[in-house]
């Protein structure tokens, strides 16, 4: 077996895939000086968008407020108020199809199926709270202009769009009369609001917004006297949170089949540390990847003859390898479903090329997340960690990443660069931290 382990190093770092290329001291300055760039202004791969939201607001009691939720798959709305202990109502709960998520649309045909969701509670609420998961430039009466669609969703027209005022726009057509207002902010900042709202009993540095589901970002709290950029902010005492738009970082170390698959894809160029560990493009990665290393000779000719046959995969096919590798329904599994060493062989194989290929995207993860937590200016302190929010399914149910995320934070993070952080998960976090923006923005 370490032979087969050897092999598959040799074929990753040959190709420039394999975690070790990943210095996570030098990526962390990579990505501070981003950070800095894109803080004062100056070009750089981190847009680093003020959201203008103060996380310090005092949240209102038993006001409703109506909650949007667009995804990469699925928009959700809510009316959510909170109680006289401060504890989230959410109320008139539902799920829809993400517009534009399943084939190109028009800018229209986008509105009107967004107002459409929202009419059955919009009479409730006077107040909006829409949380954005696409890069936005947030406006400084927290109106939001589209900067541009990823994670596949294909709208036309869009670019360049005020989203909240084109929203009551198609709400008014729809017969709404009322006068409603609209806070925008990515889900990442409503992971922070929800997460810090959720520990009250509890004291951290700072607090961190972290996504890794279908697309990943990062946020935090940033003095306003470094926010050079925008001189009605750093001319003010407080803090701001700052949206990264970390899935855009360019300086990360790609390998070759990383640069084959970037020009794929529907944005070739765009959100390239996005493509490396995030769950909407972690399948056709690692099925590039799975290519290469048959034309490499690392699988055998039965398993070669079989892949042909398999048209992509996705990040729950790569988990259900790794927690049933024996599996005869599993797409990779099913191939090597025979009990013979060499099958056995293609199965270890398999396995030292997924988990090598999610340690990767741990050691990156833990590279991006020292750099915001360094950023912060907090976390020295053992006692005082910066709490990380997270949120996403490739967080919470891949079967390999968090063990090697574990180890970086211990051995990278804590142990070699003195910095200190903790994890939580809310529940909901996404709509809490929404309505706590709408209520108190």
């Amino acid at each position: 077996m370490i032979e087969i382990k050897i092999r598959v190093e040799e074929f990753l770092k040959k190709y420039g895939m394999h975690y070790g290329a990943v210095d996570i001291g030098q990526g962390c300055r990579d990505f501070l000086r981003d950070m800095e760039r894109g803080l004062d202004g100056a070009e750089s791969s981190l847009r680093m968008i003020s959201t203008y939201i103060n996380p310090e607001g005092d949240i209102s009691v038993n006001e409703p407020v109506a909650v949007m939720d667009a995804g990469g798959t699925n928009f959700r709305v809510a009316v959510v108020s909170f109680d006289g202990d401060k504890k989230p109502i959410i109320e008139y709960f539902r799920s829809y199809p993400m517009p534009g998520s399943t084939g190109e649309i028009t800018r229209e045909e986008f509105y009107d199926a967004i107002s459409g969701y929202l009419m059955p509670v919009i009479d409730r609420c006077s107040k909006i709270g829409w949380c954005f998961s696409f890069p936005t430039e947030i406006l400084p009466n927290k109106d939001g202009k589209l900067l541009y669609f990823d994670k596949e969703v294909q709208v036309k027209g869009m670019d360049g769009d005020i989203i909240g005022d084109s929203l009551l726009q198609a709400l008014e057509n729809k017969g709404v009369k009322e006068h409603k207002t609209v806070v925008i902010l990515n889900d990442t900042v409503a992971t922070l609001l929800g997460g810090k709202a959720a520990c009250p009993e509890r004291k951290f540095g700072s607090y961190i917004g972290f996504i890794l589901g279908t697309g990943t970002n990062i946020c935090y709290m940033e003095y306003n006297e470094n926010i050079t950029k925008l001189p009605e902010l750093s001319s003010k005492p407080g803090i701001t949170i700052i949206n990264t738009e970390s899935g855009g970082f360019a300086e990360a170390p790609r390998g070759s089949i990383d640069i084959d698959f970037d020009c794929s894809t529907a944005d070739p160029g765009a959100q390239k540390f996005e493509k490396m560990i995030s769950g909407a493009y972690q399948g056709s990665l690692l099925y590039e990847i799975i290519s290469r290393a048959i034309l490499e000779g690392l699988f055998s000719a039965e398993f070669s003859r079989y892949f042909t046959g398999v048209t992509g995969l996705t990040s729950r096919d790569i988990n259900e390898f790794c927690l049933y590798p024996f599996s005869d329904t599993n797409v990779l599994a099913r191939g090597m479903c025979r009990l013979d060493p060499e099958c056995d062989n293609d199965r270890i194989t398999m396995y030292y090329l997924i988990d090598m290929f999610i340690e990767r995207a741990a050691r990156l993860t833990a590279m991006s997340l020292a750099a915001v937590i360094i950023k912060s200016g907090k976390g020295r302190n053992p006692c005082l960690p910066v709490c990380i929010a997270a949120e996403g399914t490739t967080f919470y149910k891949s079967a390999q990443f968090r063990k090697h995320l574990d180890y970086y934070v211990k051995h990278y993070l804590n142990d070699k660069m003195g910095i200190f952080c903790e994890f939580i998960k809310v529940e909901n976090s996404t709509l809490i931290g929404t309505a706590i923006a709408g209520l108190t923005n």
